[in-house]
């Protein structure tokens, strides 16, 4: 099949489908943990986003596999899209246990973060979108770092505070497991940023 878009531009296209879907599946997280019914619909729901943003991330790797030029570094191309899929990974991952630990309601906590990567998300979407252009990516790595401290200051507290103070083991080694994922997600967005700056520094 021949495709129409020039194969400097085809790499932007599918990292920019890559991050809808991401942002599609924080609004999904997001909408579950602030409306706490019909979980298991809306984590069946969050489990499709994350089987479609697979399926972009294979057409990723599959194209830099066939692709002698790129328009970024190959190893840029391929650790920006690794790090989208391991954020949407950990927002499946999330929802899941909630799900399966028979989590009865979030806690304020996991509310908060959860929004701390939904916004995180919305910046990502925000700055793939104009990746191209190599254009104002500071202020959107300045973002990021600032909600991935929030995001750890909160889930290290709140770990902590399990342990002291949480008298039903079962249910704190259940919301340590989500703190940490939150965490992760936190983490993979900061990497996103990283990589983003790297990007810059080599096209400069």
């Amino acid at each position: 099949m021949i495709s129409f878009i020039p194969k400097e531009e085809k790499f932007f296209e599918m990292l920019k489908e890559s991050s809808r879907e991401l942002l599609k599946g924080a609004e999904a997280l997001k909408d579950l943990v602030e409306n706490y019914n019909d979980i298991e619909n809306k984590v069946k729901n969050i489990k499709e986003i994350e089987h479609q943003g697979d399926k972009i991330i294979h057409q990723i790797v599959g194209s830099l596999n066939k692709t002698f030029v790129t328009p970024l570094d190959r190893e840029d191309i391929h650790q920006l899209a690794s790090e989208l899929d391991d954020v949407l990974d950990a927002i499946e991952g999330i929802s899941s246990r909630l799900l399966y630990f028979k989590i009865e309601k979030p806690t304020p906590e996991c509310i908060q973060l959860v929004n701390i990567i939904y916004k995180a998300a919305v910046e990502i979407e925000k700055v793939i979108s104009d990746l191209k252009h190599l254009k104002n990516l500071h202020p959107f790595c300045v973002e990021i770092n600032s909600l991935e401290n929030e995001a750890d200051q909160i889930s290290q507290s709140m770990v902590g505070e399990l342990l002291d103070k949480e008298t039903n083991w079962r249910m704190a080694v259940k919301w340590k497991e989500i703190y940490l994922r939150l965490e992760d997600a936190a983490d993979h967005c900061e990497n996103i940023s990283d990589v983003i700056e790297t990007i810059v520094v080599k096209n400069a």
